[in-house]
């Protein structure tokens, strides 16, 4: 029977349980279905040894809860980037990688002369192929070079090292430690500044949405589909936990300034409609054929964008008309400037008009009027009327209104 490892072959699996951790979060061991206990209990064990201090235990009712707490404001580095240095190599690719590295230095050797050199001075015999496939390999990370020679392929170890970049060009390292902490950069400049020994002891991140590497995989292989003009194959968690597979056209990813949450917005020709998808939520994203349509799609997108509010498009197909909101506030126009300037900041695709003294009108016409309800209630205490073409969502709003009203009367009270 083997033993407890820490490092892991199949990240794919790793992720699932620490987004399971991080994002769902407060479940105990037998909410966790897809395996067998022993499983759980080491992918656990994994993520405790990655992530130390912030893991987090509570004794429930239900049982032990494992969840993940950080306060992402107050790290200089993300702790989710331990799970990408944990993959595990077998003896040959250890062995293989540090005879080359020491072959390969000012030389340049063909593969034939490569394997004979390591039957020779090391008395490790491997095939050519086995070596050729490493050096392919080690050539597209930019660790060796390929040159040609005649019809033959030469190799040489690149000089480019962290340490010579950083100590070449004044600035490199802050910059480096900047965008280590950053989405569109993120692991990338952690493991530069691993491979030079240095550490981000500089920037701290007020709004640092550590979760996002969980996501990078799957980022990038959307936006290659999206780069080829591509369908895709999602398969995707949603709120229910349970897996559900989705084709469709990836057109745009969306990223929310107020929960940091990151999207794909799809085009399902199936339903001819569009709709978006949490990429914390998607497990795979697989290519399938090109789509001839896709520059029409995305034209379609570009005017239906003018009617979202945030990355909900409704229930309708195509490019059918949203409804219509309206609402007035009371807003002292002398002494509340600060919440006029916040209106017009966050009116996104709706409108302000003055009708009054101290009256002000939005009005929006929007794919999903629900979506903005979040938003229109942070104006409770200020909101003289409210109506739309939705009168469900228009009727919870006034609901809600006179719940908090009888709530705080009987705290008066």
């Amino acid at each position: 029977m083997s033993g407890f490892s820490e490092l892991i072959k199949n990240f794919d699996k790793t992720r699932d349980y620490i987004r399971d951790f991080f994002i769902y979060g407060f479940k105990v061991r037998n909410e966790f279905t897809g395996k067998s206990s022993r499983t759980y209990d080491d992918e656990k064990r994994r993520a405790e040894s990655w992530l130390g201090d912030i893991f987090r235990y509570d004794n429930t009712r239900r049982g032990k809860q494992v969840s993940i707490t950080v306060d992402s404001g107050h790290i200089d580095e993300n702790p989710l980037y331990s799970a990408y240095y944990s993959k595990s190599f077998t003896d040959n690719d250890i062995k293989l990688h540090f005879m080359l590295m020491d072959i390969l230095e000012g030389k340049y050797l063909n593969v034939r002369e490569i394997t004979e050199t390591l039957n020779s001075a090391y008395g490790q015999l491997f095939d050519e192929q086995t070596v050729r496939n490493k050096l392919k390999e080690y050539v597209l990370e930019g660790i060796i070079l390929c040159e040609k020679k005649g019809r033959a392929d030469i190799f040489t170890l690149s000089s480019d090292t962290a340490e010579s970049f950083f100590s070449k060009y004044e600035g490199l390292e802050e910059a480096v430690k900047f965008f280590s902490e950053s989405p569109e950069f993120g692991i990338a400049g952690n493991s530069l500044l691993k491979t030079a020994g240095l550490k981000n002891d500089i920037f701290l991140n007020k709004h640092n949405y550590i979760v996002h590497t969980l996501e990078d995989t799957v980022l990038l292989d959307l936006l290659r589909i999206m780069e080829e003009k591509r369908f895709a194959l999602i398969t995707n968690f949603g709120r229910g936990k349970t897996a559900t597979e989705t084709e469709g056209v990836p057109l745009r990813i969306y990223s929310s300034s107020q929960t940091g949450r990151r999207y794909v917005v799809m085009y399902l020709p199936k339903f001819r409609r569009f709709n978006s998808f949490r990429l914390d939520y998607i497990k795979s994203a697989a290519q399938l054929g090109v789509c001839t349509e896709y520059d029409e799609y995305a034209e379609m997108l570009c005017r239906c964008e003018g009617k979202c509010f945030g990355v909900s498009f409704g229930e309708r197909s195509g490019e059918g008309a949203g409804g219509r909101f309206r609402m007035v506030l009371m807003i002292n126009e002398e002494t509340e400037g600060f919440v006029l300037e916040r209106l017009e900041r966050e009116k996104r695709c709706g409108s302000v008009r003055r009708i009054g003294d101290n009256l002000f009108e939005y009005s929006a016409e929007v794919f999903d009027i629900n979506e903005m309800m979040s938003w229109v209630k942070t104006f409770i205490g200020r909101i003289v009327s409210a109506e739309s073409t939705n009168k469900q969502v228009t009727d919870k709003l006034y609901r809600d209104i006179a719940r908090m009203k009888r709530i705080y009367s009987r705290k008066e009270e």
